[in-house]
Parts: structure tokens; C-alpha cells; sequence
């Protein structure tokens, strides 16, 4: 009480105000606090691999300049050398094949089950958890059934189709130039289609009933309320979809790896596994690093794209 006593009406504001400044500042800066963790994480998984593959793929980095510490700037010779080669050149169409083909299918399967999950049928919940297992399960699981059911001997394929007579001798699925590539993209269509099916019903599930009865009203059939309702409120969910699917797929290396490895003859060499080849089996992590760097700018254009289509979806 002296001490109060003896304090200025200065000194006591003062001493009043410094409680309320803390909590106002606490106020201000405790939701980046929140975010520190998260932001640190981005920061040291995210961001510096990206900035430490790129400063790589303007490096000499092998092998001995890792043991030595010494690693000599040699600006574009990386891109020329990855660029040049004929395997680049081959693995960049073999991914581009391998993801439009992926997409296209599983797009319009998952509608299709989209379409049919939205009916109100009999142990639908059941169908839709069943198709949901081939999202759930690892994809090095997955991978490793597809390659024994597509074995050429003992693959229960050839067995089926060999039963009803399709083929009268064992397909090469797996080894097979021609064919083996096919198989890839049959099999990651078939990890694919839960992803879309479960976005595009939850789509569909977001369209009001109205409008479809109003139509009835009107008189438009089935293929008209599809045509006229259903795809254009659609479009904004089917861009995210698409946009996600493409930056997947482009990166898939565990199937393509567990079911061919590349081959045969590098048929199934897409580009996440010919920069693997080139960083850790010839042990060039400069050139390495120059195709996944090349891949994330490929990326990066088709995120712009699908911004801006975005975008003016959401202005028209």
C-alpha cells in the first residue's frame, strides 16, 4: 500500500496499461505461434529439398565431389546433357502417355460410379466402401498383386482369359515391349478410379434436387439433365480433380518400379524412374536433379493453367 502510496499518477497508468499491452500483443502474434510448427515443417521437407535440388542441377554433384565437398558450378550442362539424351526424350512421352491415358480413364469411370453411388440402391454404402480398398491399400501392395496377376504362366489373367477363350496362348504382359506399358496403366487406373469416385460424388451430392425436378417439368431426359445440370456445375470440381490426378500421376515411381522397373527396353522408363537412374544408378546427381527439376516447372506451368481456367470459372 506505501509503495502504491508513493507512485506518480504517471506511474500507476503505466503500470495499468502494461498487463492490457501484453495481452493485445499475445493477441497479435499467438495464431504464428500455431503456425510455427507447421511452417518450420514445410520449411525443412519442402522448401529446402526443392532450393537444394535446383542449386544440384546447375552443379557437377557425383560421387566424388560428395566425398570432397567440392561441387563446380556448370550452369546448363546439366539440362543440355539430360536434354540430349534420346532416354529423356523417350521417358518424357512414355509420361505423358502413362498420365493423360490414367486420367482419361479413371475420370470417367469414377463418374460413372459417381453417378451410379448417388442413386439411392441397394447396399450402396457397401459398393462404395468395396471400391474404396483399391485407395486404401499401399501402393507397393497393390503393385505387387497387379505383377502376379499379370504373370505369364501363373497369372490369373491369362487363366481367365484363357478359360473363356479370348486367347489361346499366355500374353507377356509384363515383358512385352508393346504391352507392358498398357498393364502399367491399367493397373494405376485401377488405384485411381476411388480418388475420383469419391470426389466427383461429393460433388454431385452438392446439386440441389430442384433443379433436376425442374427439368423433369420441363421435359428434358436423362442425357439432357447430364448434359445441361450435371457437367456444367461440375466443371469447377472435375478441374481440381484433373489438376490433382496430373501432378500424381506424373510423379508415380513405386508401381511403375515394383511392376517393370522401367523396362522392358525402357518401355515403362517414365521420368520419375530415368531420374532415379540417373542419380543413383549412374550416380550423376546433377543431371538427376536437372530432370526433376525440369518436371517441377512442368508441373508448375500445368498449376497456372488450371489457376487461371480456375479462376475465370469462378468469374463466368
Amino acid at each position: 500500500m506505501s509503495t502504491l502510496a508513493n507512485t506518480s499518477p504517471q506511474e500507476t497508468k503505466a503500470m495499468t496499461q502494461r498487463p492490457a499491452r501484453r495481452r493485445r500483443i499475445g493477441k497479435i502474434l499467438g495464431p504464428y505461434f500455431f503456425l510455427l510448427p507447421a511452417s518450420l515443417f514445410l520449411l525443412l521437407f519442402l522448401v529446402y529439398p526443392v532450393v537444394n535440388m535446383i542449386i544440384y542441377s546447375f552443379e557437377q554433384v557425383n560421387v566424388g565431389s560428395l566425398l570432397t565437398g567440392i561441387t563446380p558450378f556448370v550452369g546448363l550442362d546439366n539440362y543440355r546433357t539430360v536434354i540430349s539424351d534420346p532416354s529423356f526424350r523417350s521417358s518424357l512421352v512414355v509420361s505423358l502417355i502413362f498420365t493423360i491415358a490414367s486420367l482419361v480413364f479413371q475420370y470417367i469411370l469414377g463418374f460413372a460410379m459417381a453417378l451410379l453411388f448417388n442413386r439411392r440402391i441397394p447396399l450402396v454404402g457397401l459398393m462404395r466402401g468395396s471400391v474404396m480398398i483399391a485407395w486404401m491399400l499401399p501402393v507397393i501392395v497393390s503393385a505387387t498383386i497387379f505383377k502376379w496377376m499379370l504373370q505369364r504362366d501363373s497369372g490369373i489373367v491369362n487363366y481367365v482369359l484363357q478359360s473363356f477363350h479370348v486367347i489361346s496362348t499366355p500374353i507377356d504382359w509384363l515383358t512385352n515391349p508393346q504391352l507392358a506399358l498398357v498393364a502399367v496403366i491399367g493397373a494405376n487406373i485401377w488405384i485411381g478410379i476411388p480418388f475420383n469416385m469419391s470426389l466427383l460424388l461429393a460433388g454431385l451430392q452438392g446439386i440441389s434436387g430442384t433443379l433436376y425436378e425442374a427439368a423433369v417439368v420441363d421435359g428434358a431426359n436423362a442425357m439432357r439433365r447430364f448434359l445441361h445440370i450435371t457437367l456444367p456445375l461440375m466443371r469447377s470440381t472435375s478441374l481440381t480433380i484433373l489438376m490433382l490426378g496430373f501432378i500424381y500421376t506424373l510423379n508415380v515411381f513405386d508401381l511403375i518400379y515394383v511392376l517393370t522397373g522401367g523396362g522392358p527396353v525402357n518401355a515403362t522408363e517414365a521420368m520419375p524412374l530415368y531420374a532415379y537412374r540417373i542419380a543413383f544408378g549412374q550416380f550423376d546427381l546433377g543431371s538427376g536433379a536437372a530432370v526433376a527439376t525440369l518436371m517441377f516447372l512442368l508441373l508448375l506451368g500445368i498449376s497456372a493453367i488450371y489457376l487461371f481456367l480456375l479462376r475465370r470459372e469462378e468469374v463466368a
